[in-house]
């Protein structure tokens, strides 16, 4: 699988206060969440209903929380912590010397 360039410093990615935003990888959205100097990347939209991840919140365990149902997944594995069964796809996040890159 590819690895993409998606910036040169954590900085240059412009998130929201919620520290969650969509970006566009290759030909696919996904959403990236910014918890200290970490970056991850996972689907764009919640595995139970669809809506927007980024439009939700990380929660003090660093898991992103769904804005309509409050479904919570971990970003280390996408596994649902709040037991309804679902799967987050997660993407690989690496940085490298000239920026940060994720697997597609």
């Amino acid at each position: 699988m590819p690895f993409y360039k998606i910036a040169g410093t954590i900085f240059d990615i412009a998130f929201a206060e919620n520290n969650l935003c969509n970006v566009t990888v290759g030909s696919k959205q996904i959403t990236l969440a910014r918890i200290e100097n970490q970056l991850f990347a996972f689907a764009e939209k919640c595995p139970h209903a669809g809506n927007l991840l980024s439009e939700g919140y990380l929660d003090v365990k660093g898991c992103v929380v769904c804005p309509m149902h409050g479904y919570r997944f971990a970003l280390q594995n996408g596994r649902n912590v709040t037991g309804e069964g679902y799967k987050l796809k997660i993407f690989p996040v690496e940085k490298r010397e000239d920026g940060w890159y994720v697997e597609m």
